[in-house]
């Protein structure tokens, strides 16, 4: 999607920005900027209904909330249609990666959260055990500032603004400006299946929109993109201790065993480097493979490439979303040929108007390269020998991203011992990038990968702040501990260290 910024039609109009097809550059949409004045009166807005939906039980907002899996059924042709217009991916893939999983985390979320978020009793250890009983609470934040990209627009957005609406929060979401209607169908879905219209609000513009969102009045913010904006989003929040969620870049690795199903593992390294046009967070970047296979992978990986289709219509692969996206997987890719990289399929940006980059395989890469080391977001499999597994775990976990990885190997065993040596937030067995729709699975970056949990019961309890709540057993007058103090006092604590930490037989049951 091409953004241009037009010109203001006369002194006071509202700042409005020009989206164009990635397919073929035509003007698809105009959209006007909500200004800091409007994100403020959104998130006041949402601070004023927040009580009454607050109010209502978990298990009420979980059953408004479950009918938008109806709502987004019954109207996901026109979500589809929306998303392909603003991206250009294919039917297939805005199916699979937009409505299939939403469906899916509507599900999920709806059905958890009322015992997720129940109060409950923890119980308690040693000497406190018999005088309190201890209760956690869980209350909501107040408001929540969503900001959301462009490469999963409608999915993306959608997650986290139910998540933040189940645990009692209101919430307020700045969809990427290269793909806001897409972003605005997760609002929109919410309203029809009953969210009142104050609960969840959208706000449009770009990252003066944004910066406007993370300095109103909000309680935490949950932020999808860019390493350096989520830096620059993690600077603001500290300013003033405000929690926030990051889920930022990746260069997410793939480690071939010798012992790979090479089948399966070239297939995988082709679809998983280029489904969504390359551009998913979780995409393969980088691909290790033992020297004793290599051959016969590369082999195969490059026969199946030259076999995707791509362009306009009914192909594999879409246009990249964004033409700011173009120039930097053209300078990836002429990187690691100017500096000793074979590049053995595609390799340019194809012919015509649209944004399409060819299907391209790299060999012979290594960690002087762009393509190894920097974020791409394109359809590029980059390959490298590497001697053996060792040496692919060492040069996997040589990376400023930690998001996820993959190992092939035909040993479970063995990909869960590679998987507990590796650097990065989650690591999947024979596959890639879906773990994101694992909700189960906590899903979170290291390093310049992101911060906090977006999936898990950590990112849906994140969402609150947990009460703990402790009770006391018998309402003693007043506790011995207490003033004054006395040898009595002593005797009690000596008794207390004697017998509650001296004891083996007691140490053994408290370890």
């Amino acid at each position: 999607m091409a953004i241009v910024q037009s010109a203001p039609a006369a002194a006071g109009d509202r700042r409005r920005l020009v989206l164009d097809s990635p397919v073929d550059r035509h003007r698809i949409d105009e959209v006007e900027v909500s200004t800091a004045d409007d994100v403020a009166a959104a998130v006041a807005r949402a601070r004023a209904a927040q009580p009454a939906w607050a109010a209502r039980p978990v298990a009420e907002r979980a059953a408004i909330l479950r009918s938008a899996i109806d709502v987004l059924v019954a109207r996901r042709d026109e979500i589809i249609a929306t998303v392909r217009a603003e991206t250009g991916k294919p039917q297939t893939e805005a199916l699979a990666v937009e409505i299939v999983p939403s469906c899916d985390f509507l599900a999920f979320w709806t059905h958890r959260a009322p015992r997720d978020l129940k109060p409950h009793r923890q119980p308690l250890h040693g000497y406190l055990k018999s005088m309190k009983k201890l209760f956690v609470h869980y209350q909501p934040l107040g408001v929540v500032g969503v900001i959301t990209p462009w490469n999963g627009p409608f999915v993306l957005s959608l997650n986290p603004v139910v998540q933040a609406l189940l645990a009692g929060n209101t919430a307020v979401l700045k969809p990427s400006e290269v793909t806001p209607r897409s972003g605005e169908w997760a609002v929109k879905i919410l309203h029809e299946a009953g969210v009142p219209a104050d609960v969840v609000q959208v706000v449009h513009g770009d990252g003066e929109t944004g910066a406007a969102l993370v300095a109103a009045e909000i309680d935490k913010v949950c932020f999808t993109g860019s390493v350096g904006t989520g830096r620059r989003i993690a600077a603001a929040c500290a300013e003033r201790l405000l929690p926030c969620t990051l889920e930022l870049g990746g260069k997410d690795a793939m480690i071939v065993c010798a012992d790979a199903d090479l089948d399966r593992a070239a297939a995988g390294a082709v679809y998983l480097s280029m489904f969504n046009t390359g551009q998913v967070c979780m995409s393969v970047e980088r691909i290790y493979v033992v020297d004793s296979v290599a051959d016969e992978f590369i082999r195969l990986v490059s026969k199946r490439a030259a076999e995707v289709t791509y362009g306009p219509g009914d192909t594999d692969m879409g246009p990249l979303f964004w033409d700011r996206q173009m120039d930097v997987v053209a300078r990836h890719v002429d990187d690691a040929k100017a500096k000793g990289a074979d590049i053995v399929v595609g390799g340019a940006p194809a012919a015509g108007n649209g944004l399409y980059f060819q299907p391209t395989v790299i060999v012979d890469a290594n960690h002087d390269m762009e393509i190894m080391t920097e974020e791409t977001f394109g359809p590029v499999a980059a390959i490298m020998r590497v001697r053996d597994e060792d040496e692919a775990i060492r040069l996997a976990n040589d990376s400023q991203y930690g998001l996820s990885g993959s190992v092939f190997t035909k040993d479970a065993a063995k990909a869960r011992s590679i998987a507990t040596r590796l650097n990065t937030g989650s690591v999947v067995h024979n596959d890639a990038s879906v773990i994101y729709g694992v909700p189960e699975a906590p899903f979170g970056g290291r390093k310049n990968s992101g911060l906090g949990h977006v999936n898990g019961l950590d990112a849906l309890r994140g969402f609150t702040h947990a009460l703990p709540i402790l009770i006391d057993r018998w309402q003693p007058k007043q506790e011995s501990i207490w003033y004054p103090y006395s040898d009595k006092t002593i005797r009690s604590l000596e008794l207390v260290i004697k017998h509650g930490f001296g004891n083996r037989v007691l140490r053994r049951l408290l370890s």
